[in-house]
């Protein structure tokens, strides 16, 4: 079965395997899992940061973001369909008191900087306290631009405001702009990136930020219950990802390019746009169910309108769909 539904569906490698059965471990609850303490430094150097946090979830990663940033009353300023908005439970508001204020993206996938502005509160009694401005990076697999970036931590700077980017594929952003993802990390107080998407990890993700964040956001993955005991087993798959499984995006990028051309060019299938990283959106106003019937009779899984490549999608695989959505043309 060829699964396209995300790219989370990815299985661990042998090598992978290995050094997770190899991995060191002790109780990280304690701070003394070797493992766990050597990925979070490793992954804090590879982004620029002062520390970094291992989290069970993305969700959490950002959930505890946030809360390291904010208190009850505070608001952050989110796009209306970002993963933190629309996909997290409402964990920020129900936990902490957040309340979130959604601006539609922009087909680029930014926040309009001129929106942005707008929708920071005054210093008045009647509001919530403006406190943080999220990005998503990718967004939709679109990469957000270097120099939007550059002008989005200067609104933030300019109006005192903290900024939180949901990374969770951030290093396909990277791969695809050929920059270390640090050059995108240092917009941001405090990232989040998710090691069981594209970087093929059974379980994980990272928070990465200054160190007074990472402090506070350590004490409530704890009080969330995302205090670990031997989670080197885990940590050694991340750790081993970040420094083998990093380039390897750029074989996702290829294998979705492929895939969006081929359509164009030898099918009736119509993109919304080109695909800039691993993910091949069709048209909006495109009926999916009954190629959604007819590729799954094919076995091949998709989950709508969003096509994700990954590392357990072959070039064999490739070729498998084009020929199913050729006759399904």
């Amino acid at each position: 079965m060829i699964d396209l539904r995300s790219d989370t569906v990815t299985q661990p490698t042998p090598a992978m395997l290995d050094v997770m059965h190899r991995a060191a471990t002790g109780d990280d609850v304690y701070g003394e899992d070797p493992t766990v303490n050597e990925l979070e430094r490793f992954a804090a150097a590879l982004t620029g940061k002062e520390a970094a946090v291992f989290a069970p979830t993305g969700t959490q990663s950002n959930l505890i973001g946030l809360l390291s940033h904010c208190q009850r009353g505070h608001e952050y300023i989110v796009g209306h369909s970002a993963h933190t908005y629309m996909y997290e439970g409402g964990g920020a508001a129900v936990l902490g008191g957040i309340q979130p204020c959604p601006l539609p993206f922009a087909s680029d996938g930014s926040l309009p900087l001129d929106d942005v502005e707008r929708a920071i509160k005054p210093d008045d009694a009647h509001f919530a306290i403006t406190r943080l401005l999220c990005l998503e990076n990718t967004q939709a697999g679109k990469v957000l631009p270097l120099d939007y970036l550059e002008r989005f931590s200067a609104l933030a700077r300019r109006h005192g405001l903290r900024r939180h980017l949901d990374g969770a594929r951030v290093f396909n952003a990277a791969v695809a702009q050929d920059v270390p993802v640090a050059q995108i990390c240092q917009h941001f107080d405090t990232v989040s990136i998710c090691l069981s998407k594209g970087l093929a990890c059974p379980v994980g993700s990272l928070l990465v930020g200054d160190q007074e964040s990472i402090r506070s956001a350590r004490r409530w993955r704890k009080m969330l219950g995302g205090g670990m005991r031997q989670a080197g087993i885990l940590a050694a798959a991340g750790l081993y990802a970040l420094q083998h499984n990093v380039e390897r995006l750029r074989e996702d990028h290829h294998k979705a390019a492929k895939v969006a051309e081929a359509l164009v060019t030898s099918t009736s299938i119509r993109l919304r746009e080109e695909p800039q990283t691993n993910m091949v959106m069709l048209a909006d106003d495109m009926v999916i169910a009954p190629l959604q019937q007819h590729l799954l009779d094919a076995g091949i899984r998709i989950s709508g309108h969003r096509w994700v490549f990954h590392q357990d999608v072959s070039e064999d695989d490739v070729d498998r769909l084009l020929d199913a959505c050729r006759r399904f043309a």
